[in-house]
């Protein structure tokens, strides 16, 4: 049928190829996912991720916290309260007493679930239930005991996450509540935990005992001892922000300020950010400012962001890091002489 167009189809009848093997591709087989095998230990299971995107990701920033580990630079995680009220206390007790841990940075939402456990084996109210009648928020342990512990933390200059663990490392806690505990197990071990408030943001600051210059006070200390910790991480020490969209990050971009003020560069430093959903200040002031090239740093920081939702990404890095996982070239090699 004629057309009325001036201008007709192309013809592609003189396009040059090339054969489809000759062609640099991005993915490769030899990347691809295996099958699991039934009864495969978590090592040899992780093995069977594909070399490819998020799972390469994965491996990357776990061989840099072993490196890390190996080194005795800072491994610092940074909680917030979902990732505690999620009942993932144990595994990080587990994780500190394996040597991942050499600090926590708590939001005020992770002190209040994790002493809240600690103390009664619970936590998390109902917020609609409790609002209507001005209930929400005002348990008499949890505002009573916070507080009492901020101005006491305010008056010895021991700070908050210190002072928090101490106060729970005095009382006759039921066994299973304090092995959950983030506070009282990096207390026992003696592993500096920070505190980071944003004054109204959380239960304490409604009660009657609330002290804002104690609370003040006992937070500035906490944050001051972070940067102390972010310090030790130069050079090849790493961050991990574990569901914190607001308050951490904006901390942790503080303290890199601070400790490259000072003089130290924080070279080849490693961050990630862990999250459900993937926000704007994680991503800009953990994975890739403190990372960035430029003038006083490293090319060799690298930032990471790694989606999923807490309780089953934490107990799979956990799960990694227990196991050895990524094993070396050389490892692989001597366990395979050994099959």
């Amino acid at each position: 049928m004629p057309t009325i167009y001036a201008t007709g189809p192309l013809n592609l009848g003189e396009i040059a190829t090339y054969p489809l093997a000759s062609r640099k591709s991005k993915v490769s087989v030899a990347d691809f996912a295996r099958p699991p095998a039934a009864n495969r230990s978590p090592a040899r299971w992780l093995d069977t991720l594909p070399k490819i995107l998020a799972a390469q990701d994965l491996r990357a920033l776990l061989a840099a916290i072993h490196a890390a580990k190996r080194a005795r630079r800072a491994l610092l995680w940074g909680l917030g309260g979902h990732v505690i009220k999620t009942g993932l206390g144990p595994i990080l007790g587990q994780l500190m007493r394996r040597g991942f841990v050499t600090g926590i940075a708590l939001n005020g939402a992770g002190l209040v679930h994790d002493f809240e456990v600690a103390l009664c084996g619970q936590t998390s109210e109902e917020v609609e239930a409790g609002l209507g009648q001005g209930k929400f928020g005002m348990a008499t342990e949890t505002g009573l005991y916070l507080n009492q512990i901020a101005s006491t933390a305010a008056f010895t200059g021991i700070g908050y996450g210190e002072a928090a663990g101490k106060f729970l490392a005095s009382r006759r806690l039921d066994p299973r509540h304090a092995q959950a505990s983030v506070l009282l197990n990096a207390y026992q071990r003696k592993i500096p935990v920070t505190i980071h408030l944003a004054i109204g943001t959380d239960i304490p600051h409604m009660h009657p005992a609330a002290d804002g210059a104690a609370l003040g006070a006992a937070s500035h200390h906490d944050f001051r001892l972070f940067c102390s910790l972010v310090k030790r991480m130069h050079p090849g020490g790493v961050y991990l922000n574990w569901g914190s969209a607001v308050l951490l990050p904006e901390v942790f971009l503080k303290a890199v300020s601070v400790v490259r003020n000072l003089g130290v560069p924080l070279e080849s430093i490693t961050t990630a950010n862990f999250d459900f959903i993937q926000h704007y200040r994680p991503l800009q002031n953990v994975v890739r400012r403190p990372t960035a090239v430029g003038k006083g740093r490293a090319s060799a920081a690298k930032g990471y962001a790694i989606t999923g939702h807490h309780e089953i990404m934490l107990p799979l890095v956990a799960a990694a890091l227990l196991s050895g996982w990524p094993r070396t070239p050389s490892k692989k090699r001597a366990a395979a002489r050994h099959k």
